[in-house]
């Protein structure tokens, strides 16, 4: 083949490239929208996910058994301490579970059988916001309780200064966390599900668990599922600060739980599923705090055309059914709606900050008969 015949077979190509280009612009363009898709309602949905028929049960059930047999390294890991090389003077390290499916399941059992000597906080990462500086006073707590039950059987005096921690600083909590002089083996552990998830994939919320988990009386252990998740860290927090101890732990197991605060693609959420969203997060709050809630959704039934209930009120019925003995304690139970999206706020017409419930008075109904 000469050198003409080749040009002209490069002239042929491109000239049949331009004309495609040519047709394809002229085609008339759909006018359909993605909007008019009829979407499925999202309980329905869920229900025809949840009824699928799990496939490979005895080799999965082999797979977690496997895991389970790792337990006691798992807990050696996190009990005992190690030096770290040249990368800091910090011992001790941290587990971090990745693998495809949800780890929930056998974190959460790891956790039952292994960590019973010690107090455990779990922190449920897949939720849409997480207050951490609530995190870091139930730590403080926690521990401070440990110390007291040492000191029963100890001759140790413990400062009775430390109490409140509500008050303190955040850099107050992580110092009495990380304080030298109490004992090494009293520590608390902190389980975060989905570290990489939506309420902590900013830079503050990461940082934050960084500090935690490089206290000296604090073990943490978390998993991951996003695919980029590292990249939420640089090489001083994992290295000094978390110092993570990877385990490859693939369960296949469906993300139930973890995907129960996403909404399905093609559908639209329903009053059902709203009302079960909302149960599941308010029986995992104390029976305080539901019955303040309980308040709130009452009196937004009773006066559905106000904007709200303003905040004084509420307080002021609290404290005449004794739910709440002080305005701090009030503002701890509104701080948990709040960071779980039950209740938003907003300025009524006199300038006053009420509180309303994000759902239809059907909904709320329903959600009043479930928690009762």
């Amino acid at each position: 083949m000469d050198a003409n015949e080749i040009e002209e077979e490069e002239f042929g190509f491109s000239r049949n490239y331009f004309l495609a280009k040519e047709v394809g612009s002229s085609r008339k363009k759909s006018a359909r929208k993605l909007s008019e898709i009829d979407l499925v309602d999202e309980e329905e949905l869920r229900e025809v996910a949840t009824n699928i028929e799990p496939k490979h049960e005895k080799e999965v059930n082999d797979l977690i058994n496997r895991y389970k047999s790792l337990y006691s390294e798992w807990l050696f890991v996190l009990r005992f301490s190690f030096p770290i090389l040249y990368y800091s003077d910090r011992c001790g390290f941290a587990l971090l579970m990745y693998g495809f499916g949800s780890k929930k399941a056998l974190i959460e059992d790891f956790a039952t059988r292994s960590l019973t000597e010690y107090s455990v906080v779990v922190v449920n990462g897949y939720l849409q916001s997480i207050n951490l500086k609530q995190v870091v006073i139930t730590l403080a707590e926690l521990l401070w309780d440990q110390l007291k039950l040492r000191q029963k059987t100890t001759s140790r005096i413990l400062s009775k200064s430390q109490q409140p921690f509500n008050p303190r600083s955040m850099d107050e909590l992580l110092a009495f966390l990380d304080k030298p002089d109490l004992e090494d083996e009293c520590f608390v552990c902190i389980v975060v599900h989905n570290i990489d998830g939506p309420g902590l994939r900013d830079s503050d919320s990461q940082q934050c668990l960084a500090s935690i988990a490089a206290c000296s009386h604090v073990r943490m252990v978390a998993s991951i599922d996003h695919v980029n998740a590292p990249l939420l860290w640089d090489k001083k927090m994992v290295h000094t600060q978390f110092n993570w101890y990877w385990s490859h732990v693939p369960t296949f197991a469906p993300y139930k739980v973890e995907a129960m605060f996403f909404p399905f693609i093609l559908a639209h959420g329903g009053t059902a599923q709203s009302v079960k969203t909302a149960s599941i997060v308010l029986q995992s709050l104390t029976p305080n705090a539901q019955n303040v809630f309980k308040v709130l959704a009452e009196h937004q039934l009773a006066h559905s055309d106000e904007e709200g209930m303003p905040i004084n009120n509420l307080y002021t019925t609290c404290r005449e059914r004794f739910l709440a003995s002080s305005q701090v304690t009030l503002n701890s139970h509104l701080t948990e709606f709040k960071d779980h999206e039950l209740i938003k706020t907003k300025r009524n017409s006199d300038g006053q900050d009420c509180l309303y419930i994000p759902l239809t008075n059907e909904a709320l109904q329903k959600l009043i008969a479930e928690i009762i």
